[in-house]
C-alpha cells in the first residue's frame, strides 16, 4: 500500500483502541484505558458500513474484537488468522520492540504478511470516497 492509499481517510481509517494516551509504566506504554473502546468503536464501526477489512494490530486490539476467540498468547492468535477472516486479519504491532518477537516467528513473514498484502490490495481496489468502502485499522 502506498503513502497515499495509506493517508487517504476515504480508504483507510485508523482507529486506536484507546482514545488517549495512558502514560508509562516501567516496561513501555501502560494498556489503553478500558472504558475508551466500548465507548467508542461500537459508534465508530456504526459510521463506516462498509467495511472491507479489519486489521487488528497487537493485543489489546485483537482481545477487544476477538474476545474469547483470542489465543492464549499473540502469536497463537496471529498464527491462527484465517480463523478469523473474512472479517478480521489479526497482525502484531510493528513496533521496534518487537523487532525479537519478528525473528522468532519466521512463518510470520512467509504466510501472514503475502495474504496481508492480497487482502489490503483487494479492500482497496473496492474503497474510495465514490463508494464509501474502508479498511479499517484498529
Amino acid at each position: 500500500m502506498g503513502r497515499d492509499a495509506f493517508y487517504d481517510e476515504t480508504r483507510v481509517a485508523i482507529i486506536p483502541i484507546g482514545f488517549c494516551y495512558p502514560g508509562t509504566g516501567s516496561g513501555g506504554d501502560l494498556p489503553p484505558r478500558p472504558e475508551c473502546a466500548p465507548l467508542w468503536h461500537p459508534r465508530l464501526r456504526a459510521a463506516l458500513p462498509k467495511i472491507r477489512l479489519t486489521l487488528l494490530v497487537g493485543s489489546y486490539a485483537q482481545a477487544y474484537y476477538l474476545e474469547r476467540r483470542a489465543g492464549r498468547r499473540l502469536a497463537d492468535t496471529v498464527q491462527a488468522f484465517r480463523n478469523y477472516l473474512p472479517e478480521f486479519l489479526p497482525l502484531p504491532h510493528p513496533s521496534p520492540r518487537n523487532m525479537r518477537w519478528f525473528k522468532t516467528h519466521p512463518w510470520f513473514e512467509a504466510e501472514v504478511v503475502p495474504e496481508l498484502r492480497r487482502l489490503a490490495s483487494a479492500a482497496l481496489r473496492f474503497s474510495g470516497a465514490e463508494n464509501g468502502h474502508a479498511a479499517n485499522l484498529v
